[in-house]
C-alpha cells in the first residue's frame, strides 16, 4: 500500500470518486480544473490505491504564519466509505505527519466539521487535540 502524490491528470481524476464523498458539491467535470488551480497556491493531493482503486485521498498545503510557524494544513481527508476501518486513514495520517516533519514543519493542522463525530474520534486516536474554534462568515 503505497502513498503517492497525484501529479498527472489521470491520477487527479482517479481521486474524484473518493474525494466527492467529502466534497459532493464539486462536479466531476470541474474537479481537475479546480485541483490544478489550487496547485498554484501550494495545494497537493496524496492518495492510496488498493487493487487499482483509490481508497483514500488527502489534499494539503504548507502554510507559514506568525502564530504557528511553518505547518502542514490538511484541506481534505477522506477514505472511501466502503473501505473504512481497514487502516487506510491511519496510513495516510502517519504519512502526512512524516511528510510534515521531512519538510521542517513545526505543527500539523486540520479543520473538521462539527458534525463529523467519527472523524473526530479518529483524530483523537491519532493524538490530535482541539486547539481553537474556527469562525466563518458567509459573504
Amino acid at each position: 500500500m503505497e502513498i503517492k502524490l497525484a501529479k498527472t491528470d489521470e491520477e487527479i481524476i482517479g481521486c474524484y470518486a473518493t474525494m466527492s464523498q467529502l466534497r459532493p458539491h464539486i462536479k466531476q467535470e470541474d474537479f481537475l480544473a479546480r485541483i490544478r488551480h489550487q496547485e498554484k497556491t501550494g495545494y497537493n493531493m496524496a492518495f492510496i490505491e488498493d487493487e487499482n482503486e483509490v481508497v483514500c485521498t488527502a489534499g494539503f498545503r504548507f502554510v507559514e504564519t506568525l502564530a504557528w510557524g511553518k505547518f502542514l494544513y490538511v484541506d481534505d481527508l477522506v477514505t472511501d466509505e466502503k473501505k473504512r476501518s481497514k487502516g487506510y486513514g491511519d496510513k495516510m495520517m502517519d504519512w502526512l505527519f512524516e511528510y510534515a516533519r521531512e519538510n521542517k514543519c513545526q505543527e500539523f493542522h486540520l479543520d473538521s466539521g462539527v458534525q463529523r463525530f467519527f472523524a473526530h474520534r479518529f483524530y483523537f486516536r491519532k493524538g490530535m487535540t482541539i486547539s481553537c474554534y474556527h469562525f466563518q462568515q458567509m459573504l
